[in-house]
């Protein structure tokens, strides 16, 4: 498989993070163009397969945008204010058009984590 996909595991609850809203947009050396919107699933994964596949997928520098502290509100979790950790910004590059890009997001209210993953 080909693609760009991610998941989003709130590791405070132990749980997928449900309905927590994405934003990916490609960049470029002078602008950054909004390409999608979406929001995960009960597997913390957004539905309808990568987010970016065949012709949409090129090589290139994009940021995957998480909306961590609108998530974590909904969730109960208590936040200061300003929360710690709000909006995620999580900038990579795409080499290989040939291969799959995952990109994980492992969160909790005062930390996060990424790789890429398989």
């Amino acid at each position: 498989m080909t693609g760009l996909t991610t998941h989003v595991l709130d590791t405070a609850r132990g749980t997928p993070a449900q309905g927590l809203r994405i934003d990916l947009y490609r960049l470029s050396s002078d602008s950054r163009e909004k390409l999608t919107s979406v929001a995960t699933n009960a597997d913390g994964r957004v539905d309808g397969g990568p987010m970016l596949i065949d012709e949409s997928f090129v090589a290139g520098e994009y940021e995957l945008v998480f909306h961590a502290g609108e998530y974590l509100r909904t969730t109960g979790q208590a936040l200061p204010e300003p929360a710690f950790l709000d909006v995620i910004p999580i900038r990579f590059g795409i080499a290989d058009t040939t291969a799959h890009y995952h990109v994980p997001l492992l969160l909790s209210p005062y930390g996060y984590s990424t790789y890429r993953g398989s």
